[in-house]
């Protein structure tokens, strides 16, 4: 094949993936409940969800909780709420609890990656490697791309191993 041939097709397949990247606009973030189970766009977030949100982009645990729980109160189909909940919760160290909001989440949407993230971060913590494997092959499977769940729960493995199997500290 010639060069010129080569250049082309790269430069093909370059602007292909970039047109799909742009299609399927920005990454979930921590902000939009971890990934997976957004609501459809143009509908207003819940009030109580936002201001949450924020608190714990402060690391103000304890205070987003009564917040999440209005917005499930409401909502008892919102994943993201849910895996939210179960996110405070195992930054307070409230171990059950969190699994029960993670199991939630993933009973309402078994696809959000947040979910699967924060549950196999979960399992780390409370020693059980194989559970947290099993999610970080959920999420190998699910991401067509490396997504940012799939490596910061495959970094929070390594660390662990790392680590002799011992949980990182709060």
């Amino acid at each position: 094949m010639h060069t010129h041939t080569r250049s082309w097709i790269a430069a093909s397949l370059a602007a292909l993936l970039l047109t799909l990247l742009l299609a399927l606009g920005p990454a979930p973030s921590l902000a939009d409940g971890g990934g997976g189970g957004e609501i459809a766009s143009g509908q207003p977030r819940d009030p109580h969800y936002e201001q949450a949100r924020r608190l714990i982009d402060q690391s103000r645990f304890e205070q987003a909780l009564p917040l999440l729980q209005q917005v499930v109160a409401k909502n008892p189909r919102d994943a993201n709420a849910y895996n939210l909940l179960g996110f405070s919760s195992r930054k307070l160290g409230r171990l059950d609890e969190a699994l029960e909001f993670y199991t939630r989440a993933l009973k309402i949407d078994p696809g959000h990656r947040g979910a699967h993230e924060y549950l196999g971060e979960l399992y780390l913590q409370m020693g059980r490697l194989d559970k947290a494997k099993s999610e970080l092959a959920f999420l190998d499977g699910d991401c067509w791309l490396p997504c940012e769940e799939y490596s910061d729960l495959k970094a929070a493995v390594a660390a662990y191993e790392a680590r002799g199997g011992t949980a990182a500290k709060p």
